[in-house]
Formats: structure tokens, C-alpha cells, sequence
């Protein structure tokens, strides 16, 4: 009974964390890990737990989604499906252990990202800005734009540590898209993704094996996906960004020292 109780907090905390600004897999899958999951079917259960906090998450956004770029809402979110569910195929194809030797490093590209890709995103949008001219920048064309979707939705499905900064930095460096104004976006395609993952891992993953568990981080990652969503409209941006780089970096850090 401890244990559920703890995963059903981690999925609170891992569930709030991704409707503010990602970040909940670092807790979710070290948590999953910690109960005696392997690391493969660790990654399957957080990913189907999370996907109804951040359905709850996207219904909060509804009516704030806008097309990103010149691709239609239903063609970028297509695309999410395909990947996701492509890149949760590899995970149950390639051997485990070699998902498990990659997990640190995996992390350790998600904290870099976390860390640097808003930065390095409003550096390169402004560059492009002033190279093109006042109020012009450099902008995709939608087929480049599906592509790089394409691949993030992959890496999503396979691991999804801080695939929702990945989509934001690509869409601000190509499209100049302000984070602010891409945050619903993100926060749907990301539940678009998971949610094909999740149906794959429903039926070809060990998750079901432990229910209690899997129940129990589901329950927590709606609440915080609904509570989260609210929260991000009310709480400083950079204190929430502040807490997850902790959490990312001291994931990470105990992750390489246990390999």
C-alpha cells in the first residue's frame, strides 16, 4: 500500500509537470523503475499513465489551439500518431538492454535540451530575424514542418524526455512561433503521440502485468494534468522551469551513478 501511495503522488507530481512545461518522465519512470519494473516496461506503463493527464491537460487548452506553421491541426496531429506509435514499436523490437544502457543518456539529451533549448531557440529565432529583416523570419514550409514532427514524435514514442521542448524549440526556431502561444499545441500533440504509443503498449508491453501500479500512476497523472494546466497560467514560468531542470539534472546524474 506505501508503494501505490507513492506512485499515485509521483503521478501527481509527473502529471503537473508535463502540462506546465514537461519534465514528467523524469519522475515517472524513476519511480516505475524503483518498484521493480524493468526499464523497457517502466517507459511503456508512464507513457500509457500520462496520456490521460495530458488529455485532460489539452481539454483545458481546447479552445487556445491554433495551427502551427501552414499545416493543418489534423495533418500535425496525424503525423504525432504515426510517429509516436512508430516510435513505441522500436522500443519493443530492439533489445532491452539496450534501452537500458541508452536511458542515461537519453536523460542526459532531455537535461541539455531542458536546460538549453529555450535559450538557444529565442537566439536563432532572433538571428534569423535580424538576417531577414524587421518582423520577417525564417519560416518552414509545411512539409518540412510535418517532417521534423515526424521525428520528434518518434523519439517521443520511444523514451518522450522533454519531447515537448523539442516541438517548442523546433517551432520557435523555424516557425517563430512564441512559446507561450505554442503551449496548448504541444500539450496536444504530445497527448496525440502518447496515446498511439499507449495503444501499442497496451497490447504488446508487460505493462498490464502490474495494474495496482499502472491504476495507481494513471490516477495521479489526471489530476495533475488538470490541476497543471491551471497551474501554468498562474505560476512563474521560470520557478516551474527551475524545478523541473532539478529534477532533470539530479535524475540523471543518479541514473549514470547506478549504470
Amino acid at each position: 500500500m506505501p508503494e501505490i501511495s507513492l506512485v499515485l503522488l509521483v503521478g501527481v507530481v509527473a502529471g503537473t509537470l508535463n502540462a506546465v512545461g514537461g519534465g514528467g518522465t523524469f519522475v515517472a519512470l524513476p519511480a516505475l523503475v524503483a518498484t521493480g519494473l524493468s526499464p523497457v516496461t517502466a517507459n511503456a506503463s508512464s507513457t500509457i499513465a500520462l496520456v490521460p493527464g495530458a488529455l485532460a491537460g489539452a481539454w483545458v487548452y481546447r479552445r487556445e489551439l491554433a495551427p502551427v506553421g501552414g499545416t493543418s491541426t489534423s495533418k500535425l496531429t496525424t503525423t504525432s500518431v504515426v510517429g509516436g506509435a512508430l516510435g513505441a514499436g522500436l522500443l519493443l523490437i530492439l533489445p532491452s538492454a539496450s534501452f537500458g544502457a541508452a536511458v542515461p543518456w537519453l536523460l542526459a539529451f532531455a537535461t541539455v535540451l531542458l536546460a538549453f533549448g529555450r535559450p538557444v531557440s529565442r537566439a536563432l529565432s532572433t538571428g534569423s530575424t535580424t538576417a531577414t529583416g524587421a518582423g520577417d523570419s525564417v519560416t518552414l514550409s509545411p512539409r518540412a514542418v510535418l517532417i521534423a514532427q515526424f521525428l520528434v514524435a518518434v523519439y517521443g514514442g520511444y523514451f518522450g524526455g522533454a519531447v515537448g521542448i523539442m516541438m517548442l524549440a523546433f517551432w520557435s526556431i523555424g516557425l517563430g512561433l512564441d512559446t507561450a502561444a505554442g503551449n496548448p499545441m504541444r500539450i496536444a500533440q504530445i497527448a496525440a503521440l502518447n496515446l498511439s504509443a499507449a495503444a501499442l503498449f497496451l497490447v504488446a508491453s508487460d505493462a498490464l502485468r502490474t495494474p495496482g501500479v499502472l491504476v495507481a500512476m494513471l490516477v495521479g497523472a489526471v489530476i495533475g494534468g488538470f490541476t497543471g494546466a491551471h497551474l501554468a497560467r498562474r505560476l512563474p514560468a521560470r520557478l516551474l522551469r527551475g524545478i523541473i531542470l532539478g529534477i532533470a539534472v539530479t535524475m540523471t546524474v543518479l541514473y549514470f551513478l547506478r549504470g
